[in-house]
């Protein structure tokens, strides 16, 4: 890829309001990302605050910082990009990596937990960790205290280890880190959604952890109170169709409530690297809703199909509150999926309906 299409992909990537579903959408329409952002302004001419792209000043100093890093852009759609991850239909359109990004196509599991983890769940983390990687498997965590922490050195001992940071690959987080962050570049990689500069905020860990879990083919929690995110990782990892597996701990530790809870909704109960590569399968269990587009696919999309007068108006009476599948949409009108697609796309950008995970779309309030 050239550098002015990777500069063009950063941009709409960056351009506030442009999400990865809409990112999809206008990539599957116009084939490049240059086009997409020349079309923008024609599609959001109805919109309240017309879209101001990414500026190309700040694109290149960023793309600019990440290469002085030693760090790329993987990009989706792309052979390069992590194929587990590439199968979330909210995959990061980009993902900033540093370190050796063929072991983001390895076999990897998480291991997350607790941040404030007893010294016994910590030690346990490391021991699997230090097993799993010695077994050629990739262990995947979010740089955070207590279990990440000690899941990282541990995979660190015997094989490779992959950060997922919820800021800037350049910011260290937590500040203490830093040199366990440096380690994993060498010893493995860590790769980023945000931008580069962006301190972590609460809205940027959840988004993390569809990272960990999209990129595993199972994940192993280590000690994980109710309502923590570590369940939200484990949550995502089903809904991925990747294996749950569960260190148990004692009843009266509140940090072990979560997971042990995991157990009894059928969660591996895990004790030793054998019980994770036991129920470790080769692939997800279900078929993913999308596929990776490859460069091929992208290069012979189709432009916007014609549509006849009238056509959106048809269209947007069929949406309501509620949502509902394009499927369902494509049976109910009597229009091409070409021109379907187009017209959700300008009443995305126009700000008249979004767009849901499950191929879905409602209304916007």
């Amino acid at each position: 890829m050239t550098r002015a299409e990777t500069l063009a992909l950063l941009r709409l990537t960056r351009t506030e309001g442009i999400g990865p579903l809409t990112w999809r959408r206008l990539l599957g329409q116009y084939a490049t990302a240059s086009a997409a952002l020349e079309a923008l302004p024609r599609h959001a001419a109805r919109r309240a605050a017309p879209f101001t792209p990414y500026p190309a000043a700040e694109a290149e100093r960023e793309l600019d910082r990440l290469e002085d890093l030693g760090g790329r852009f993987l990009v989706w759609g792309e052979e390069d990009y992590p194929p587990l991850l590439a199968l979330l239909e909210d995959a990061p359109p980009l993902l900033a990596v540093v370190g050796d990004a063929a072991c983001l196509h390895a076999r990897q599991v998480a291991i997350v937990g607790a941040r404030n983890a007893s010294a016994l769940g910590r030690r346990m983390a490391e021991e699997l960790a230090e097993a799993l990687a010695e077994q050629g498997i990739v262990v995947t965590s979010g740089l955070a205290r207590g279990i990440d922490g000690a899941a990282h050195a541990g995979a660190l001992r015997t094989g490779q280890s992959i950060g997922v940071v919820p800021g800037g690959l350049d910011v260290a987080y937590p500040p203490e880190h830093a040199e366990l962050q440096s380690a994993l570049a060498e010893g493995g990689a860590v790769v980023a959604e945000a931008p580069l500069g962006t301190a972590p905020i609460a809205r940027h860990f959840p988004r993390r952890n569809r990272i960990i879990a999209g990129l595993s083919l199972g994940v192993v929690v280590v000690e994980a109170a109710y309502r923590s995110g570590t369940l939200m990782t484990a949550r995502l990892a089903l809904e991925a169709g990747r294996e749950v597996f569960a260190v148990p701990g004692s009843p009266l530790d509140p940090r072990c409530a979560g997971s042990n809870d995991l157990i009894r909704q059928g969660a591996h109960l895990t004790g030793t690297a054998a019980d994770v590569l036991e129920h470790l399968p080769d692939a997800p269990h279900p078929m993913p809703l999308f596929r990776p587009m490859t460069p091929q696919t992208r290069a012979s999309a189709p432009q916007a199909a014609v549509v006849t007068e009238g056509a959106p108006g048809q269209l947007l009476d069929l949406i309501g509150n509620s949502p509902v599948a394009v499927d369902e949409l494509l049976r109910r009108c009597h229009l091409s999926p070409a021109a379907v697609q187009g017209i959700l796309l300008d009443l995305e950008l126009e700000g008249r309906i979004e767009t849901l995970t499950g191929n879905r779309v409602v209304r916007s309030v």
